[in-house]
């Protein structure tokens, strides 16, 4: 498809003022709906005058290999009043996407702007957490959880997840301002915060990140290992301050050195318990193969299929597990082997289109490239990606991703 036309700077102005106003609003509850469905709506208007000469293929089929399974597993569905309006609302991705790239494509400075706006952001979440972690107060209240919770609140433990998945755009911030001093002062205080918020899932993400950045930085072979040995010595001096400073975070260290016990029992206990839950997405999945359970169908579906001794089971766990804390068996389980399939489709669009692109439009993409690649990590835990939380910062990726990627139009507006 060829692209619209580049539109005026007001315009573009307003759409990066939408986008992070989403992210912004992240940690309030549902209100980062609101601008999100703003700039849908917009989408609508931007659709009827420039589709014809859009550039919209790749935020249209990266948010397809999202959306679809969503719809196809509707047929037959544990609930599928829940999966139907789960999959209609992730239209809205599709249609956020198409306006992110309708007014931001041919607009390299209000975009970069952006960035430096979510780089901004995230440096400010991380100073409230640091904040928090000597006061025991933040933004988002007091620290009443066991760990760091930040903006987010202590019933809403995200913070370190989120941190890792949008470090890209703070390091590399950094990288451009400061040098390589500003990039490893950036790191070092990034990686306290996610340490000590707790979420070994954050940790892997972040290690992801570091790894992808300090390959970029140092090409040569015997550099880049130098560096990441030090980052690691680094990391692990931080790591045992906060050990010794914090006693929760002891214990979830020592619960993650419970996978090299051996056998089942030290797995599961390193998995904080997860076995049984992946296991039961297992079964699900090969119950259900060609379409899953239905999105949002895991919890409903659960006790059919999980062991009669599942711990999850029991009354005080809730008699079920909410997700399957795992991408691909969240794919599995609700959507089958159809979104497996899409899934791994849009992965390999988002590679090409990456592989396509002109170094210009490669450095633009970088930091909601590396976001996306480190939130869908597999060997990893996630969070349900078709949940409105989780699901919601993931479509607020692609959509900068494929802006970032996008041509700029040749027709007038």
């Amino acid at each position: 498809m060829s692209a619209a036309a580049p539109p005026d700077r007001r315009r573009a102005v307003a759409g990066a003022a939408l986008a992070f106003l989403v992210l912004l609003l992240l940690p309030v509850g549902r209100s980062a709906e609101l601008p999100l469905l703003i700039a849908a709506a917009w989408a609508v208007a931007l659709l009827w005058r420039h589709a014809r000469g859009a550039d919209l293929a790749l935020v249209l089929g990266l948010c397809a290999a999202y959306t679809l399974p969503a719809i196809l597993s509707t047929f037959d569905a544990v609930d599928a009043g829940k999966s139907w309006t789960t999959a209609i609302g992730s239209l809205r991705f599709a249609l956020f996407g198409a306006a992110m790239v309708l007014l931001l494509a041919g607009q390299p400075r209000t975009r970069a702007v952006l960035w430096d706006l979510v780089a901004a952001l995230v440096a400010l979440w991380t100073l409230d957490a640091l904040v928090q972690g000597a006061t025991g107060w933040s933004l988002g209240g007091a620290m009443t959880a066991d760990r760091v919770s930040g903006v987010f609140g202590a019933d809403n433990l995200k913070l370190g997840p989120v941190l890792a998945v949008l470090s890209p755009f703070a390091l590399l911030s950094a990288r451009e301002r400061l040098g390589r001093a500003g990039l490893g002062v950036a790191w070092l205080v990034l990686a306290s915060v996610i340490l000590v918020a707790g979420a070994r899932a954050g940790w892997v993400m972040f290690v992801l990140v570091t790894v992808v950045l300090l390959r970029r930085e140092l090409p040569r072979g015997r550099d880049f290992a130098l560096a990441l040995l030090g980052a690691g010595i680094l990391a692990g001096a931080v790591g045992a301050i906060a050990r010794q400073a914090s006693p929760p975070f002891a214990e979830r260290v020592a619960r993650t050195a419970a996978v090299f016990e051996g056998g089942r029992a030290g797995l599961d206990h390193a998995l904080a318990g997860r076995l049984p839950i992946f296991e039961t997405a297992w079964a699900m999945g090969a119950a259900h193969p060609f379409n899953g359970v239905g999105v949002r169908g895991y919890r409903h579906a659960y006790a059919a299929h999980a062991a009669a001794d599942d711990p999850w089971l029991r009354p005080e766990n809730g008699g079920a597990a909410l997700h399957p804390h795992q991408v691909l068996l969240e794919l599995w389980a609700e959507t089958g082997a159809l979104g497996v399939l899409a899934w791994l489709a849009g992965a390999a669009l988002a590679i090409r289109a990456w592989r396509r692109a002109d170094v210009a439009a490669r450095e633009a993409a970088l930091a909601p490239g590396l976001a996306l690649a480190v939130m869908v990590f597999p060997l990893n835990t996630h969070f349900a990606f078709y949940s409105s939380f989780w699901g919601l910062l993931f479509g607020w990726l692609l959509a900068l991703y494929a802006a970032a990627l996008a041509r700029p139009s040749r027709e007038g507006a």
